[in-house]
């Protein structure tokens, strides 16, 4: 179809990219808490984007590259604006001038890996079923939520534990691990089992933990992935 600008796809894909801005600077105003709900709205838009995309047919190149280039702001600038803040807001646990303020430039690697992780998915036909490495809205989620977490007072935070946090998220965008994917086969068991289980698994820590229930299921996302990748290799079995 025609490459329009003004489609309900395309503007489904802005409120992902407003929801990420305002996340940004919610999150260098030390405002960690309302920057975790503006990037899970942006995760709730790019969700819906596609999904709009199909129901109405309005399918496009410009459509595509508008949401990777969104998805770069809401779950790879946001994300690190978000560590920025609390690191500067943190004590260094091995006290002097150890990681002072210009290694709080290291959490930016979110957003430069980020930028890699979104390059490689455009141009990668395999990552359908499955994704190499952690998709951006979760990795971003995670982060948020720990934000959140660390703005409440339920979770303390070093520099170096930020410095961590970082170096790790932007390994596990560009990681050779296989993750599956949350696509659905249709609504039946078969083919989805690990989905269903996941989900129903997640909701549970909702529940239990609240917004920390976020960061517990995707580190266990991210567990399932690593477990299966050297347990069973290449070989994938969602059913």
């Amino acid at each position: 179809m025609k490459n329009r600008l003004f489609t309900l796809p395309n503007f489904v894909t802005l409120c992902n990219l407003a929801c990420g801005c305002g996340a940004t600077v919610m999150a260098l105003g030390g405002r960690v808490d309302v920057a975790f709900g503006l990037i899970a709205a942006a995760a709730v838009f790019d969700f819906a984007d596609g999904l709009v995309a199909r129901l109405t047919g309005q399918f496009s190149e410009i459509g595509k590259q508008l949401d990777s280039l969104a998805d770069m702001v809401s779950f790879g600038v946001a994300p690190s604006a978000v560590l920025f803040t609390i690191y500067g807001l943190s004590p260094a646990l091995w006290g002097g001038g150890f990681l002072s303020g210009a290694f709080g430039w290291i959490v930016f690697g979110v957003a430069l890996f980020s930028a890699l992780r979104l390059a490689r998915f455009n141009v990668d036909e395999e990552q359908r079923e499955e994704f190499t490495g952690l998709p951006t809205p979760a990795a971003a989620l995670a982060i948020a939520a720990l934000g959140w977490m660390w703005s409440r007072g339920e979770l303390f935070a070093s520099r170096e534990m930020i410095v961590a946090v970082a170096v790790v998220v932007s390994w596990l965008l560009v990681c050779p691990v296989r993750m599956f994917s949350l696509k659905f086969k249709g609504f039946g068991w078969r083919g989805n089992s690990l989905r269903y289980i996941f989900l129903a698994a997640a909701a549970g820590l909702l529940v239990v933990w609240g917004v920390g229930g976020v960061a517990a299921a995707i580190g266990g996302y991210v567990l399932i992935g690593v477990v299966q990748h050297f347990c069973c290799g290449r070989a994938r079995n969602f059913a």
